[in-house]
């Protein structure tokens, strides 16, 4: 037992730290292994590889993105912003690289392969992106002569454009839904926002029509008779499979034909062997903790603090909604993983980073500034 007289840097950071959100983020990671062994060996046996190869591949990423996490945990609010800097600049090399040199599958490029492993940029771009962002705006607030916002409007500019040359759609509008939460969040006009919804749906509009995959995935949604819906077909078979309780751990026989089980279907995996009861636990977590780190940034009196932790627990929230929404058919389909539970080892690590640097700046701080003789207690606002 760790002593709160201990001033070692670990016992600093275990009496800061959010304990609820590490065991909730901890929780589904070992989730996302647990679902593994039930959904990735009917994929493997299709592609004629080692069973256990996707489940091996997910346990030797699950380390290193723990270790990640709580060691990016331990940072400053100061670090945390350099940190993003370097990733983002990086991130963004990478992408433009993926253009040229990437792996094409499906007709887009969104991969790249570097020492033996390929690397998504854009997985580890998104929460760099947001803690810039989230600088930028809170500098702009804090100091007039800083155009915070133009800047964070050209730094998205530029992650959008190089999300569509991919093309990559699903984590342009990603990007755009958590920018839109982050601007309305930093003070947006109510009377801007009509105009902002007309741009945006214009934008959906424009996709549409323009872009042959998209115009096919919405089609498909709405007259489902309009071309093929398997995929879709089977998430919903497994669902009604797995009724309440489930049919058992390596009980399931839809996951053996349902492309990409282990990936963007693994939650209808997950109700036809555990059973729905499981997936709204594992629904309840994934609410706990985007409710647990957006009240941490509601009680923030630091801009920064509070618009980055806001901005990432939105972009883990509506990642995970926009999944389990396309598994029970309640939106048209896209290819966007389950956080922490999908296979995937730059989703992982991604994601690791993403949740330690809401860790770091959510951790408790004590100020020099003091009320009445009671520590006062806020995150520091440095700039980079």
């Amino acid at each position: 037992m760790v002593s709160r007289a201990d001033r070692s840097p670990f016992a600093e950071w275990l009496w800061t730290v959010d304990r609820y959100l590490v065991v909730g983020f901890v929780a589904l990671m070992i989730g996302g292994i647990v679902l593994s062994f039930a959904a990735s060996p009917a994929v493997a046996e299709r592609l004629d590889i080692d069973s256990y190869h996707f489940i091996k591949r997910q346990a030797l990423f699950l380390v290193p993105a723990l270790v990640l996490m709580l060691a990016v945990s331990a940072l400053t609010p100061r670090m945390v912003r350099r940190v993003a800097l370097i990733l983002f600049g990086v991130s963004l090399v990478l992408m433009i690289a993926t253009l040229f040199i990437g792996l094409e599958a499906k007709g887009a490029r969104r991969w790249i392969s570097l020492f033996g492993f390929s690397i998504q940029p854009s997985e580890f771009l998104k929460p760099a992106l947001i803690v810039l962002i989230a600088f930028l705006m809170s500098e702009g607030g804090r100091r007039p002569e800083v155009p915070g916002t133009l800047f964070s409007i050209l730094l998205f500019a530029i992650s959008a454009a190089l999300l569509v040359a991919q093309p990559d759609f699903g984590q342009t509008m990603l990007i755009t839904l958590v920018f839109a939460a982050m601007f309305f969040l930093n003070g947006l006009p109510w009377v801007a926002i009509v105009p902002i919804g007309v741009l945006g749906l214009g934008g959906l509009v424009a996709a549409y029509m323009t872009l042959p995959h998209v115009q096919s995935r919405v089609d498909r949604f709405l007259d489902p008779s309009s071309g093929d819906t398997f995929n879709i077909d089977r998430a919903i078979e497994a669902f009604v499979s797995g009724s309440w309780f489930g049919r058992g751990p390596g009980e399931g026989t839809i996951k053996r034909v349902l492309p990409e089980s282990h990936t963007d279907f693994i939650f209808a995996v997950a109700a036809e062997e555990f059973g729905i009861i499981v997936c709204l636990m594992l629904l309840l977590v994934f609410a706990f903790v985007v409710l647990r780190g957006l009240a941490h940034a509601a009680h923030d009196s630091d801009p920064f603090g509070r618009l980055a932790t806001a901005g990432l627990m939105v972009l883990f929230g509506i990642q995970a909604g926009i999944n389990m929404a396309v598994n029970l058919n309640l939106m048209p389909a896209k290819g966007m993983t389950l956080p922490f539970i999908s296979y995937g080892g730059s989703s992982l690590v991604a994601t690791a980073v993403s949740m330690g640097f809401v860790l770091a700046l959510t951790r408790r701080r004590p100020d020099a500034a003091r009320n009445d003789g009671v520590v006062v207690s806020r995150l520091s606002a440095q700039a980079i």
